[in-house]
């Protein structure tokens, strides 16, 4: 079996996105689509003490069917450090803060001019941090040369990996045609999210939030929350 994972580049998102990352023999950040504005490829929630607040990048000069790769980072003001100090602050009493923190200087350090950039290194930073999946299996839509759109697009993705099965999240039981993906012998399946609970700062369990949160609380030891199983497609749109 080989499983492929296919995602638009978010800026350090949730542990829903890495709980299909970890199942994947080939993951490809799907760069070269259009970007939606309202979209997590430039912003992020973490819990702090005065409630949920964004991590947002700023960007510039956006154009109606830009795709990701294509838009730049607006460094006018140091977002960077402003990101930084806002983690620093609102996760002071966590115990695992420090290699939160490294993780994401480690990803800020890199030049970078785009948004597809810093947000393709921060998922690869993380996927290091725990060690999946291995080295060399992440790739990126626009190097492949696989032209089209749509449905057709991301299977001839997954068939030119020679994919048997694609794991998705919920997104996309509104668009896909399952029925083309099983005629060429792809299995697809939905993550079936657990939001396993951790201890967390500030209150009640938030499971949407940056996978920061999850470092900062449980280090490595966050991995056994990354454990989601998947669920055959006809049996999830039941």
């Amino acid at each position: 079996m080989n499983t492929v994972v296919i995602s638009q580049p978010m800026l350090f998102p949730w542990v829903g996105l890495f709980e299909q990352i970890r199942l994947a023999d080939v993951y490809v950040h799907y760069d070269d689509v259009q970007y939606s504005k309202g979209s997590f490829t430039n912003r992020v929630q973490i819990k702090t003490s005065h409630g949920l607040r964004w991590l947002s990048v700023p960007l510039q000069n956006l154009r109606l069917g830009q795709n990701i790769l294509e838009v730049k980072l607006k460094n006018e003001r140091d977002w960077r450090r402003e990101h930084v100090e806002l983690l620093a602050q609102s996760y002071a009493t966590a115990p695992f803060q420090q290699e939160m923190l490294a993780l994401v200087g480690s990803v800020y350090q890199q030049p970078a001019t785009t948004i597809c950039e810093v947000a393709s290194a921060s998922i690869e930073a993380v996927c290091s941090y725990f060690e999946f999946p291995k080295p060399g299996q992440i790739v990126k839509s626009s190097q492949l040369g696989i032209a089209g759109q749509s449905s057709q697009r991301v299977l001839d993705i997954v068939k030119h990996f020679s994919g048997s099965t694609y794991v998705t999240g919920h997104g996309g039981r509104k668009y896909f045609d399952h029925s083309m993906r099983e005629a060429s012998n792809v299995r697809v399946e939905y993550i079936d999210y657990e939001k396993i609970p951790y201890p967390q700062l500030y209150g009640a369990f938030t499971p949407t939030v940056s996978i920061l949160d999850l470092i900062a609380n449980q280090g490595k030891n966050g991995r056994a929350i990354i454990a989601s199983k998947t669920r055959y497609w006809r049996d999830f749109i039941k």
